[in-house]
């Protein structure tokens, strides 16, 4: 999955003949999962059509402040349209767009959106060599990048006029691998390696029966999938669950029992800078499998555990360098067993819930955690969906680890 996948991408089209590209842009930003807003300079619907990139996008094409629709003018909110966006990419950008930019003129709704835009603006200058190449072309894309944005460089290649140079403005694919690696460059998580564990595991009693428990996997699916939204390379061991990855940035390790889970553990940990304990795995296991399915019968039938490798506190006993968080189910005496099992386990944070609150558990879409750190300090959060509970766990480790 791209870094873009989810986010509002406004694309701001000038009037060059490069325009004709912005079609190819928009197909490729749906593909990497964006949703796509354009705004076109008036002069620039000479090069390409609004119905092309409307029917691509998907969505209305803006290019005027106001719009007739029948008798009422519909007016395009300039405001709107820059805070809807969570980047603003100007492909192509024509030398007079570059030069209005940089200094603040306003004739036309895009300049009006640029100039409302508080989110990252990109742009990828396009035009003739010699215009490239004048100084004051160099001197407002130096200025537009004192104002943070982010330059796209053109490439080097045959250009309009016939020429052979640079002022290309760069290919739709280079575009979005530009953007991806700048994204991801900013992340906070980038360059690390992260273990999560997730979902119940089982331990078969004969080939057909098995101990389990009710987990789904749903928390640290979620767990999985924001830790690869901050950039990290993601480990992703996992019992039998229903849920699904679609992040490339995260490997999964499909696992059923506890022994299992504990010799992958064992092969990835000390390679990883993060490790979240979030799966419920099984206390027991029986001490005998039987080989065939065994037949109900009147009497009782008796079966003997034994205990499960504690896989944290192996882990715990092992760490060097990793930043290592577990979770705690409870039902009664929270915050005691939770500090215990911090101590106990050499954790460095630990993140309670409790069945008794209503909402939180297996199975559920969200979640009710406190989180505890190894100096005891607690936070408590409210009932959240379980995507946002991983955000404020992450909040946390990044706190700890840029402390």
């Amino acid at each position: 999955m791209s870094v873009l996948s989810g986010k509002n991408v406004l694309l701001g089209v000038t009037a060059g003949i490069a325009a004709y590209k912005t079609a190819f842009l928009v197909r490729l930003l749906i593909k990497a999962g964006a949703e796509v807003q354009v705004v076109m300079t008036p002069a620039s619907k000479d090069f390409v059509t609004p119905l092309t990139l409307s029917t691509l996008s998907k969505k209305p094409v803006h290019s005027t402040f106001f719009e007739q629709e029948e008798e009422n003018e519909k007016w395009n909110n300039h405001v709107e349209l820059a805070l809807w966006a969570d980047l603003f990419l100007i492909a192509p950008t024509t030398a007079n767009t570059l030069s209005k930019m940089s200094n603040g003129l306003c004739d036309n709704l895009l300049l009006a959106v640029y100039l409302s835009a508080k989110c990252k603006v990109y742009f990828a200058p396009a035009m003739d060599l010699d215009m490239y190449k004048h100084n004051s072309t160099k001197q407002n894309i130096e200025k537009l990048q004192a104002f943070g944005n982010v330059f796209i460089p053109p490439a080097t290649g045959e250009l309009a006029s016939g020429l052979e140079g640079e002022g290309r403005m760069a290919e739709p694919e280079d575009i979005i691998k530009f953007i991806e690696k700048d994204i991801i460059s900013k992340l906070p998580l980038r360059d690390k390696k992260v273990l999560i564990t997730a979902g119940p595991t089982f331990e078969a009693i004969d080939p057909v029966r098995f101990i389990g428990n009710h987990s789904s996997g749903k928390m640290g699916y979620a767990i999985a999938d924001q830790a690869a939204n901050l950039g990290a390379q993601v480990i992703l061991i996992s019992g039998p669950s229903n849920e699904k990855i679609s992040n490339s940035s995260i490997k999964k390790i499909d696992v059923t029992t506890a022994e299992q889970m504990y010799v992958a553990c064992q092969f990835y940990f000390t390679d990883m800078d993060i490790a979240i304990f979030s799966a419920a795995v099984a206390d027991y296991a029986p001490v005998n499998v039987a080989s065939q399915k065994i037949k109900k019968k009147d009497a009782s039938l008796s079966i003997e555990l034994k205990p499960t490798k504690d896989i944290l506190g192996a882990m715990g006993r092992i760490k060097k360098d990793q930043f290592l968080v577990g979770f705690a189910l409870e039902t009664n005496d929270g915050i005691k067993n939770a500090k215990s099992k911090l101590k106990k386990k050499n954790l460095d944070l630990i993140v309670l819930n409790t069945l008794q609150d209503k909402g939180a558990g297996f199975k559920t879409d969200t979640n009710k955690v406190t989180i505890i750190d190894k100096n005891e300090n607690i936070t408590t959060f409210e009932l959240k969906s379980k995507t946002e509970v991983a955000q404020d766990i992450f909040d946390e480790i990044i706190k700890k680890l840029d402390a």
